[in-house]
């Protein structure tokens, strides 16, 4: 069964940095209608951390699900986008597991990029997601985790990020995963404050 993308593209006006997974869970495994919903995944533990220094900042734990109301007003303020780097896949077995996804329609990232003038930064949050922007920008050698590479695109620089996927499948502490994402998300808070400071 062919399984299209439960969400549409989350772009802000002003997206700086796009993050891209591989294609969201099942809906079972959802705590809420938006980008990693699972409640056992460490994405919005690592923003937390690296924002605030309080992995809980973005949980909600007595309903076991995210804080949506903190969380899109968080990511208009920054310019952070995301979406995933398949539209539609075929789960070969009944896991999220990005192993077991076969794409079947990957995301036109050209296009993506393309209508985002402000975009400099892309990040990859797993193997199959950095695989495919891989494949479809024509990188040659893909970042390490934790680094990036430069590569041009309609006559533009971009920085292609490489970071630990935020699933607990994953053999990495949420402390750990943070240290890793804190590189870039460091630099994307200060270009926000220089940013606010020169209104």
């Amino acid at each position: 069964m062919i399984e299209r993308h439960p969400f549409e593209p989350f772009l802000p006006d002003g997206c700086r940095l796009l993050m891209l997974g591989s294609f969201p869970p099942g809906e079972k495994r959802w705590s809420m209608k938006f980008y990693y919903p699972n409640f056992t995944n460490d994405m919005w533990r690592i923003f937390g951390l690296c924002f605030y220094n309080d992995k809980m900042h973005f949980v909600d734990v007595e309903h076991k699900t995210f804080r949506l109301d903190l969380i899109v007003p968080f990511l208009r303020q920054y310019g952070i986008g995301m979406y995933d780097t398949a539209t539609a896949v075929r789960r070969l077995k009944n896991t999220a597991s990005d192993k077991d996804l076969e794409v079947v329609e990957p995301t036109d990232l050209k296009a993506m990029v393309d209508s985002l003038p402000s975009l400099t930064n892309i990040v990859t949050t797993g193997q199959k997601a950095t695989d495919v922007l891989c494949q479809c920008f024509g990188i040659d050698t893909q970042p390490k985790v934790g680094e990036y590479v430069e590569f041009c695109f309609s006559q533009r620089q971009l920085r292609l990020w490489r970071m630990p996927s935020s699933s607990r499948a994953y053999p990495m502490k949420v402390e750990k995963k943070a240290e890793f994402y804190s590189r870039l998300l460091g630099l994307l808070h200060k270009e926000v404050c220089n940013i606010n400071e020169n209104y």
